[in-house]
């Protein structure tokens, strides 16, 4: 009885000091920090700008190849072996100069051909004049029916229809004989060789290529809503590959419908290359710079996101990060700046570059530059 009392007691002690040490380690359990508010993020103040008031010339750029617009094919007009050709790709011609030498042996054959059934068909018609002035002089005395004369006089006028036809066929032959010659049409460089020497060529096969380089084209595609902006003869600067400098060239025609599928408008501009500088091939851009006499407010082109589709900027308004979304207008790449139709006022605050992890809310401060504060940057990264 007395062991069993013992070991009870034993269990109430140890039963009691658990509890002192679960009392004792409650008490001793630390308590949870708050959360303490964050610091200001510090922008320098070459960071933040306000909007200003630019002017933002309109610009439209095109671009596409070079065309030589006065370009022809010099094509032979009538069968033949090519005997010689004396022109080769980059030789300089002139109006008129001979270009090469077809065999028109047949063609000559055929001329005489035709000029022998001239011969005969007028002398078929002389016989039929004579038989009908002597019919005319045997009616009046009537020894021959009318009906005779009015047979004499329908065989006359055959005659005549067969000669003036033999006629022309002969004119036909000697105007093919004479254009059968390879004559440059124009002043230019020959392009291409179509044919070479010893060929058997047909009529209408293209023998030569001649290009004038003294005026080229550029055509290109403009919007629909940008179009009514131009002009014909606007001045437009023009940079052709290769060469470092911008040239002129002037609009010379406005296609008056847009091209199918496209919602997009013709426009051809004209270059001037009198000493074919430019070559037809050579890719080129163009662009149209339009005056602006209104003053804009405008952002560096830095300070503009998007999200979902909405631009938007960043602006410190009361010590605070805002996100402001915008309506922007006109743009100007060289100069990096936008323009802000809707959305800012004049004296906001808007940081301009992007940055990143800004939060709606955010505490922000502009601080005086000093080379001992840490960029916007570092502190945003710290946060």
């Amino acid at each position: 009885m007395r062991k069993k009392v013992w070991v009870g007691g034993l269990a109430v002690v140890v039963l009691a000091g658990g509890a002192a040490v679960f009392a004792t380690s409650r008490q001793a359990a630390p308590e949870p920090k708050k959360d303490a508010g964050k610091p200001p993020l510090e922008f320098q103040a070459s960071e933040v700008v306000r909007p200003t008031p630019a002017s933002m010339p309109g610009v439209i750029e095109f671009s596409g190849p070079l065309v030589a617009p006065n370009t022809v094919i010099v094509r032979a007009k009538a069968s033949g072996s090519l005997v010689a050709l004396s022109v080769g790709e980059g030789s300089r011609v002139k109006a008129g100069q001979s270009l090469g030498q077809l065999d028109l042996e047949e063609l000559r054959h055929k001329v005489d051909e035709r000029n022998a059934g001239v011969e005969s068909a007028r002398a078929q018609y002389e016989q039929y004049e004579r038989q009908y002035k002597a019919n005319q002089g045997l009616a009046t005395q009537n020894f021959i029916a009318p009906t005779a004369l009015d047979n004499s006089r329908s065989a006359l006028e055959t005659a005549r229809a067969q000669m003036l036809s033999a006629q022309a066929q002969l004119a036909t032959s000697r105007v093919l004989l004479n254009q059968a010659a390879l004559l440059s049409p124009i002043d230019g460089i020959v392009s291409k060789r179509h044919v070479v020497p010893g060929e058997k060529v047909a009529a209408e096969q293209q023998v030569l290529t001649i290009v004038d380089l003294s005026r080229l084209e550029l055509a290109g595609l403009v919007g629909t809503h940008e179009v009514s902006r131009l002009k014909p003869g606007m001045v437009v600067q023009m940079q052709v590959e290769g060469f470092d400098k911008p040239v002129e060239a002037r609009i010379a025609r406005i296609a008056p419908a847009a091209e199918p599928g496209t919602r997009s408008i013709g426009v051809t501009l004209t270059l001037d290359n009198p000493g074919e500088r430019f070559r037809a091939g050579q890719y080129a851009v163009a662009r149209v710079e339009m005056p602006d006499d209104k003053q804009r407010m405008t952002v560096p082109l830095t300070a503009l996101g998007s999200v979902s589709g909405q631009e938007h900027v960043w602006v410190i308004d009361k010590g605070n990060l805002v996100r402001r979304i915008v309506t922007t207008g006109r743009r100007d790449p060289r100069e990096g700046r936008v323009e802000v139709v809707a959305g800012l006022s004049p004296d906001s605050q808007v940081l301009g570059a992007r940055f990143d992890n800004l939060k709606e809310g955010q505490a922000a401060t502009v601080v005086a530059p000093k080379a001992s504060v840490a960029s916007a940057s570092a502190s945003a990264t710290t946060q």
